[in-house]
């Protein structure tokens, strides 16, 4: 029998430039700022899609290692631990553009989806007000290499969270059906 040790890569990704519908790579600056760039030189453009659930993906910087989450008023932020806020939902369109929504956080009366967006003038949108259907959301993945990675690791979570400000009565993502879900966690590699 074939053991295999877990701290050795398990999961196969990507490294990949996200580039929107409306002519902008995105982009991850030293500083961890997040914002739209046409100049397709610029060595901020390379993510990792790493895998880490069904159609869930984290998106981390190749050159900072720093994950694009999405917190509870919507705005993008990049966090050096891997965060449940950190994982988004991966669906491809019709047009084969693909769209990123956050699993944690949607519309509270109407349960659409927050997802990640450039506007018309290159910079990222708050998520509650990117609508799936539009330019902003849409994402063509152009693959540079399939990697393998270690899974993220969710320890020290309620430690490693970034300060926010909630304006919600609670922190439990809603959804659709009106119902709390529970956030399970990704098992942790030894």
């Amino acid at each position: 029998m074939l053991s295999v040790c877990l701290s050795e890569p398990q999961l196969k990704g990507i490294v990949t430039r996200l580039y929107c519908r409306h002519g902008f790579y995105l982009q991850m600056l030293p500083d961890g700022t997040l914002d739209g760039t046409k100049d397709e030189s610029s060595s901020f453009l390379l993510f990792n899609l790493i895998p880490v659930g069904l159609r869930i993906v984290a998106i981390q910087s190749t050159k900072s290692g720093l994950y694009i989450g999405m917190n509870s008023e919507g705005h993008l932020y990049t966090s050096e631990h891997f965060t449940p806020e950190c994982k988004f939902k991966e669906c491809v369109f019709e047009n084969y553009y693909v769209t990123y929504s956050s699993i944690l956080y949607r519309q509270t009366q109407s349960g659409r989806a927050w997802y990640i967006g450039i506007n018309r003038d290159g910079q990222v949108m708050k998520g509650n007000r990117v609508k799936k259907t539009k330019g902003a959301a849409h994402f063509l993945p152009k693959l540079i290499e399939v990697a393998m990675y270690r899974e993220p690791s969710l320890h020290e979570v309620a430690e490693q969270s970034p300060p926010r400000k909630t304006a919600k009565t609670s922190d439990s993502p809603v959804h659709k059906n009106g119902k709390k879900g529970k956030v399970l966690p990704v098992p942790k590699a030894s």
